[in-house]
């Protein structure tokens, strides 16, 4: 399938958003600080990749969007990831429904979901995306979901694009989406990483 327009393919711009990002995480060692602008911009990039899964993931496509619209809007005021969860640890809101800090770490797991996805997708055989897309959901999402969430997921399972539809829907051909898919999983594993880190150094926990 031959690209005439390769730089404006979703997992292309994916990719080099990711990579930018990665690339403020490692040339700043600890004294970090990724903008929040930057960030949200770059999370909305993944909301479509959620809406070519399926039924599967609808329920994640749903709770991600929103969540990634919030940051966006919380970017017109607040700069930085560290000082918008710094805003909420003094208001004492950090766990409540609906701040930015519990936003944020939600979208962390939509990234890791994919970062999973696209890790297994490059090494699985096959035109299936059943193994990769359910190594990724049990992985990052189903140790939150409750019983009847994790059973619809399963159904949902069975009616998954085939990678080659995937690809086919993010106009892209096999090479190329597997230089991308790479590059995002590295930098996504940066930035992952880097969020992890602001959330246990103010012993904010990152399992709830």
């Amino acid at each position: 399938m031959a690209q005439s327009n390769r730089g404006d393919t979703t997992l292309v711009k994916i990719a080099h958003a990711f990579n930018s990002l990665a690339t403020v995480v490692a040339d700043s060692n600890d004294g970090t600080v990724v903008e929040l602008g930057p960030f949200s911009y770059a999370c909305s990039l993944i909301s479509p990749l959620f809406g070519c899964l399926g039924i599967a993931f609808r329920f994640a496509e749903m709770d991600y969007v929103a969540k990634v619209k919030d940051l966006a809007e919380a970017s017109k005021s607040i700069q930085t990831l560290p000082s918008m969860i710094e805003l909420d640890v003094q208001a004492n809101s950090v766990r409540k429904g609906g701040s930015h800090t519990r936003n944020l770490l939600r979208v962390k797991r939509g990234l890791d979901m994919v970062r999973v996805l696209f890790e297994q997708m490059l090494v699985t055989e096959g035109n299936s995306l059943k193994a990769p897309a359910s190594k990724a959901y049990e992985q990052v999402f189903a140790p939150y979901h409750g019983w009847a969430i994790r059973k619809a997921v399963s159904a949902g399972m069975y009616a998954l694009p085939t990678k080659e539809q995937l690809l086919r829907k993010l106009n892209e051909d096999e090479a190329s989406a597997k230089v991308q898919m790479q590059n995002y999983v590295t930098a996504s594993a940066t930035l992952i990483q880097y969020i992890d880190k602001l959330f246990i150094s103010r012993e904010l926990g990152i399992d709830w």
